[in-house]
């Protein structure tokens, strides 16, 4: 990786438009379609594609703001170092960063566990939960170590794997819209409050946005690619939810959509083409999830290192733990390894989308302090603030009230993000210094 700060890197510039692309579509396509459609359907009935264009919108006030901070401090660190950028190297930027990170971890586990969803149903649900969580590891252990081969082989990975997964969902919308019956849209239960919150569930699905703001140092020109990159990966991911969310409405009933809820798209699938539509559904699935550990994983080993460059952690960590990307990235993938076993789905992916409603508000309101520097348009910012603050509102009372074991672990997760990075801070004053980005991490 190039130094931070460092507008363009020709030795390093190896991520083209295609694999920033791709990196964005895959860290967003995933959950939404393949594991997050039935809990989502709970809340907002048959009017599920109209959450996902009001997730959509809420989350292009955020890629406006990444767009414009990426673009103007281009680094490994991405998030993580617009964060310091924003607060500057203070207890509100290292609590942000510590719980950013986890936030990407929780999401990696929803992707891991979305996989053994798809994986168990393919095996006709015969396989016992002790062996889904096995496969969910090591789906986590195997693209860690694809991680290790570089930033180009992650952007090629993910290239291929969404290519296959568009190929599959192209398919499916033209064989879906032939056997869709539009008269199942009516009667839903969902209301406007019911929207809103299932548009707050869905949120993780657009959070692999920010994944290519890691890669922007190793861009050309990431003031050029970076929007262009950021921008067409969120039409097109959007696009997708909201022709597949329509087609499983119109052909799967409510009832089978809340019921399967880890993999209707597969059983919408099956709808279409019979056992192989099943199959061939289920198989784009695996691809998909696999494709988004793979570039969340990707991403929060990059903002752990770049945290331990920053010396926004203990020296000892720091030195041992995170400084080596190599080593961050085995770190990252046990903690999402220990999540995947932990939590079921409904919970870890709940947690991820709170998480990301709150870190991206966070990030755009420091980037409000600092928009001179980037040019950025300040209605743009503080409707993104408002937008992402009440999305995260609306879902944390839904989830006191329907899910307090979530709701619980969020609030402790966040608390132990900043009594972590206190705690620190008390008692290593004297190494809570600027980092100067000479010494950053390198795969």
């Amino acid at each position: 990786m190039c130094p931070q700060g460092e507008a363009t890197a020709p030795q390093t510039a190896n991520v083209g438009l295609a694999s920033a692309v791709a990196l964005g579509i895959g860290g967003m396509i995933g959950a939404g379609l393949y594991s997050m459609l039935g809990i989502a359907s709970g809340r907002s009935g048959t009017w599920l594609p109209l959450a996902f264009l009001v997730g959509a919108v809420a989350a292009a006030f955020s890629v406006y703001s990444y767009a414009k901070l990426g673009a103007a401090f281009p680094s490994a660190g991405g998030p993580a170092n617009f964060t310091l950028k924003g607060y500057g190297h203070t207890l509100a930027a290292g609590g942000i960063n510590v719980f950013q990170y986890l936030a990407y971890l929780i999401a990696a586990a929803l992707y891991a566990v979305s996989f053994t969803e798809y994986m168990g149903a393919l095996l006709g649900g015969s396989v016992p939960e002790w062996g889904k969580r096995a496969i969910g590891v090591g789906v986590v252990i195997v693209f860690a170590l694809v991680n290790l081969l570089g930033t180009r082989i992650v952007g090629r990975a993910e290239t291929i794997a969404i290519g296959l997964v568009v190929l599959t969902l192209i398919g499916f919308v033209i064989g879906g819209s032939l056997k869709a019956q539009p008269s199942m849209m009516f009667g839903s239960d969902g209301t406007v409050l019911g929207v809103a919150v299932a548009a707050g569930l869905l949120y993780v699905n657009f959070q692999g946005f920010g994944v290519v703001t890691n890669a922007s140092a190793a861009m050309a020109k990431p003031s050029r690619e970076l929007p262009r990159a950021l921008f067409i990966a969120l039409s097109v991911v959007t696009l997708v939810y909201l022709l597949v969310s329509t087609l499983v409405v119109m052909l799967v009933p409510l009832q089978t959509i809340r019921s399967d809820s880890g993999h209707v798209l597969a059983d919408a699938g099956r709808v279409v083409a019979g056992s192989t539509g099943f199959v061939v559904v289920g198989v784009s699935a695996l691809l998909a999830t696999a494709a988004a550990v793979n570039a969340t994983i990707f991403a929060a080993s990059n903002v752990a290192a770049d945290l331990a460059n920053e010396r926004e952690v203990s020296a000892f960590l720091a030195r041992t733990v995170l400084k080596r990307v190599s080593v961050a990235l085995f770190f990252s993938a046990g903690i999402v390894s220990l999540l995947v076993v932990a939590f079921p789905l409904s919970i870890v992916g709940q947690m991820a989308s709170s998480g990301f409603l709150l870190v991206y508000a966070a990030i755009t309101l420091g980037h409000i302090r600092i928009r001179e520097q980037t040019g950025a348009k300040l209605w743009i910012l503080v409707s993104a603030v408002a937008i992402n603050m009440a999305l995260f509102t609306l879902l944390m009372v839904d989830l006191m009230r329907s899910a307090p074991a979530s709701a619980a672990a969020m609030a402790a997760t966040i608390v132990l993000s900043f009594v972590l990075e206190w705690a620190y801070r008390r008692g290593h004053r004297s190494t809570i210094t600027q980092g100067t980005g000479d010494d950053r991490p390198r795969t």
